[in-house]
């Protein structure tokens, strides 16, 4: 090998590290806000700007539904860096920092004078109850589990959180199901809820649920972070550095999508004292 070669070689392989360094490239679901489309409305896609903002990089997208082999099509597959919305502690990937928790939460229609907080509450055994389900799996989520516990299961809808492909927003369907009289009273993931109920035909009602029973309760408060491979340090690093540079900023952006806040470290919000 000459050794004009072997240095046309090298230029080129610094030449594609440059341009890779320079890229923020982001695995993303194109249709499932509010997290993310690929007309990048969701949150997820402004905390990308951000952060690439903060790095000094420019976005490429790989765009994948994001299903049970999400993480094997894109960030196992080299195609992306990081996945902008993992469960904090996902031992498939590395996560950084948390950068939001958030809680499942009751939704129902306002002209409706039962406000239920718990899952232990009487009332919701009688209720019409609309949960998300993944396939034919109605014990695959947390509502649904909680609901099982305690036998509550007959009145029990599911309503997939992936829809079609050919579906627009396919988790709105549960919001809509509230708005329509078709169940009482939906258990939603807040950050779902949150976005969609103010955009509902009929005004409804957001509470998060509650437990002072933690040791019957399938925990309804999760954490939040971003995930990259695990020999990704260098990139990890980095984004934590953003996150908690930028923490107040991206707390702004959340709650602008209506993101319900909850504590860390709790299995669910407590009722003793509250509203």
């Amino acid at each position: 090998m000459s050794s004009a070669f072997k240095i046309c070689v090298a230029l080129l392989a610094l030449t594609s590290f440059a341009f890779a360094s320079n890229t923020l490239r982001v695995c993303a679901d194109p249709n499932n806000l509010p997290f993310s489309d690929q007309k990048q409305q969701g949150f997820e896609n402004k905390l990308a700007e951000l952060v690439a903002h903060d790095l000094g990089m420019k976005i490429q997208y790989t765009w994948e539904p994001q299903r049970t082999t999400f993480l094997k099509r894109t960030l196992f597959a080299n195609k992306c860096d990081v996945v902008m919305n993992v469960p904090t502690g996902l031992a498939a990937v590395s996560t950084t920092q948390p950068y939001f928790t958030s809680t499942y939460v009751f939704v129902t229609r306002k002209d409706k004078n039962a406000t239920l907080r718990s899952l232990d509450d009487a009332a919701l055994r009688q209720e019409r109850i609309g949960v998300h389900i993944i396939g034919d799996e109605y014990n695959s989520l947390p509502p649904a589990q909680a609901l099982a516990k305690r036998g509550i299961t007959r009145n029990v809808v599911g309503y997939s959180i992936y829809g079609t492909l050919a579906d627009i927003n396919p988790p709105a369907q549960l919001i809509s199901a509230v708005a329509n009289n078709d169940v009482d009273v939906a258990i939603a993931w807040g950050p779902l809820a949150g976005y969609f109920a103010p955009k509902a035909s009929v005004p409804l009602r957001i509470v998060p649920i509650c437990s002072d029973a933690p040791d019957r309760f399938t925990p309804m408060v999760f954490s939040f972070a971003m995930g990259v491979r695990k020999n990704d340090a260098a990139l990890l690093q980095r984004l934590n550095k953003v996150l908690a540079h930028r923490a107040a900023d991206i707390h702004h952006l959340l709650a602008s999508y209506g993101v319900p806040f909850a504590n860390t470290n709790q299995l669910a919000q407590p009722c003793k004292g509250g509203a």
